[in-house]
């Protein structure tokens, strides 16, 4: 469906992919937060919000009849990069639940804040399905 970009002698990368190839129509998920589709936070835990992330990442996706095995670039936002270290396991958990063992190309990095003042995590996405 998709074909990862790996340059010979590279060493592999874990949990994303250096880049990505892949024709077909293009679906642009705008940055996604932990909180519901009532827009309401329902836990302060970062793991937690994470999970809510890409569950909602994935019903936009569905919207345009796509699934996780479409997302060929995620950028995640977080607001403490130690709070994101500390919970590499958690995280890596939910996204295998969640998105499977499908790893695109990703860039993630610390901001000084989102807009929602409780949000913790920002996930921004791309997914290309096959014509």
């Amino acid at each position: 469906m998709h074909t990862i970009l790996q340059p010979e002698g590279w060493a592999k990368p874990i949990g994303y992919a250096n880049g990505v190839a892949a024709n077909g129509r293009q679906v642009f998920v705008g940055g996604q937060i932990g909180w519901n589709g009532q827009c309401q936070f329902e836990t302060d835990d970062f793991v937690g919000q994470v999970r809510q992330t890409l569950q909602n990442v994935v019903a936009v996706l569905a919207e345009a009849g796509a699934g996780p095995e479409h997302i060929t670039t995620m950028t995640w936002y977080f607001t403490d990069k130690a709070e994101y270290l500390g919970n590499l396991k958690g995280i890596g958990q939910v996204y295998r639940e969640i998105i499977g063992k499908h790893f695109p190309a990703m860039a993630a990095m610390q901001v000084v804040a989102l807009v929602e003042d409780r949000a913790k995590i920002e996930i921004q996405a791309t997914a290309v399905i096959p014509a």
